[in-house]
């Protein structure tokens, strides 16, 4: 299902009156346009499931059927990813709340079409790396203290899920109401935790429009030096590589073949 020119159309006729602003930090950036995403999973080959065309309801799945994204705007974590299990790797899933970060999200189902890495990194070491702070629960927190990264339940003895909460100011502790949150359970890739952790943790700003941030007293907005058109010429840019990549796995893909009978037998054709 590629991204058509209409829709292509719809996006820039949508950016072209929004002048961008460079916004950090990005945990508390805002959702910004799903559209980054799912024109992504679009132009890798993903379809959308059949389905009651008057539910807001619906799915993606991906060229081999394994793996989808379901949007749910009834449950509290809007967006749903799930792959299912394959040869020698478990199934595992992945949900994410409606004011998630679309580039952050993004990054994610992008990692999707390429290949795992020898060695699973540390997503801890990530953390680190960027200056959060590791506290004696074992919750790595931003240096603002706004977004917190922790297994749950907490402890770090045995695996567990991965826990993502961007929050308020708490009143009577570090954490207030929750803006947004992730969740990965035990089984999800290390290197896609990872690629999710570091799209969080990276200091390039996110283009939003003034003021429309999940906390503005407490988010950086400066005029981007990026025009609208500009932002568009990037969005097509990335569609048209994440479908070269697509054809190129696809390429790469063995060549099925059909089994030969077991030895003893035969076939014998169908006579009409």
């Amino acid at each position: 299902m590629p991204v058509n020119e209409r829709q292509i159309a719809e996006f820039a006729a949508d950016q072209r009156w929004t002048i961008p602003f460079d916004t950090s930090p990005r945990h508390l950036a805002g959702r910004g346009d799903p559209r980054h995403f799912t024109h992504g999973l679009a132009a890798a080959g993903w379809t959308r499931a059949s389905s009651d065309p008057l539910s807001p309801e619906f799915v993606l799945r991906s060229p081999d059927r394994r793996t989808s994204l379901r949007f749910d705007p009834y449950n509290s974590h809007w967006w749903r990813l799930r792959a299912e299990p394959t040869g020698n790797r478990p199934g595992w899933g992945a949900s994410f709340s409606k004011l998630v970060p679309a580039e952050i999200l993004g990054s994610l189902t992008d990692a999707l079409h390429t290949p795992a890495p020898a060695k699973d990194p540390d997503p801890w070491q990530t953390l680190a790396a960027a200056g959060w702070q590791l506290d004696d629960q074992g919750v790595s927190r931003s240096p603002d203290g706004r977004c917190r990264v922790n297994p749950y339940p907490l402890h770090r003895q045995k695996a567990a899920t991965w826990q993502i909460v961007a929050h308020d100011h708490g009143y009577d502790g570090p954490d207030g109401l929750d803006i947004w949150s992730a969740r990965f359970d035990d089984r999800a890739p290390a290197h896609l935790v990872n690629i999710f952790v570091s799209a969080l943790v990276d200091t390039t700003p996110l283009q939003r429009p003034k003021g429309e941030t999940a906390d503005y007293s407490a988010t950086t907005q400066e005029r981007s030096s990026l025009t609208p058109q500009q932002v568009v010429d990037a969005h097509t840019s990335r569609l048209h590589a994440l479908s070269a990549q697509a054809r190129a796995a696809q390429r790469r893909k063995p060549a099925t073949t059909v089994a030969p009978p077991p030895p003893g037998r035969t076939t014998t054709p169908i006579r009409r």
